[in-house]
């Protein structure tokens, strides 16, 4: 079971998954999150390709999924320094500080809150993540090209992918890429044909969208809508 809500950081998505005891294909989406599972916090940094997940009957999973561009910003690390990694949290912020966090977890009732609380805070410290990033997201999102995107945002081409890479983890290329990919997913759900949702997810043609969603989420686009 799967549930998920707005949050009080902005762009953000809080959720909560129960496990059915089925493996569990996650998709890379351009976010990152920070989870708690299992008693264990970790952050899930960006990804290239699905990540599956074993699953155990019961267990409980709570994660914040930050907007694009933002964990960074929050964690105070570059996003490709986790580039397709699971990571301890303790590893980015040390010991001392992940154990309260962990603790106050370990006591709440309102896991999602105890995240939430942690990632205003830090933001609070660190100030916004940069404010050309939403801009970057929607221009790509549209299928603008790389070079109309860096100007958009006063970059050079070389600059553009220096500062997607610190912020998504990779260049603009891969995330319009991946963006593209989700996009398709959810069109399919409620087209006419798949041939449809393939142009309008912006592929050239039905076949490049099969080729690049099994190269990304390595199962075809009837399995994953079922």
């Amino acid at each position: 079971m799967y549930s998920e809500r707005g949050s009080r950081v902005r762009g953000a998505i809080v959720w909560t998954s129960v496990s059915n005891g089925c493996d569990n294909r996650i998709l890379p989406d351009g976010c990152m999150d920070i989870i708690w599972s299992a008693g264990s916090l970790f952050v899930a940094g960006p990804d290239t390709h699905a990540h599956v997940v074993p699953g155990r009957a019961g267990d409980v999973s709570v994660g914040l999924r930050f907007a694009p561009g933002v964990a960074p910003t929050v964690l105070g690390v570059p996003a490709d320094r986790l580039l397709d990694r699971r990571e301890p949290l303790d590893a980015i912020w040390g010991r001392l500080d992940t154990e309260r966090i962990g603790d106050a977890l370990t006591s709440s009732r309102d896991l999602p809150a105890v995240l939430e609380l942690v990632a205003v805070h830090r933001l609070r410290t660190t100030g916004p993540a940069p404010s050309y990033l939403p801009t970057i997201v929607a221009m790509l999102d549209r299928g603008a090209s790389i070079e109309d995107v860096a100007d958009a945002v006063g970059f050079s081409a070389r600059q553009l992918q220096r500062h997607c890479t610190a912020a998504f983890g990779y260049g603009p290329k891969t995330l319009s890429r991946i963006r593209r990919m989700n996009r398709a997913i959810e069109l399919a759900g409620r087209a006419s044909s798949l041939a449809h949702a393939a142009a309008a997810a912006g592929y050239a043609d039905q076949s490049h969208m099969s080729r690049d969603i099994k190269d990304i989420a390595g199962v075809t686009m009837t399995t994953l809508i079922g």
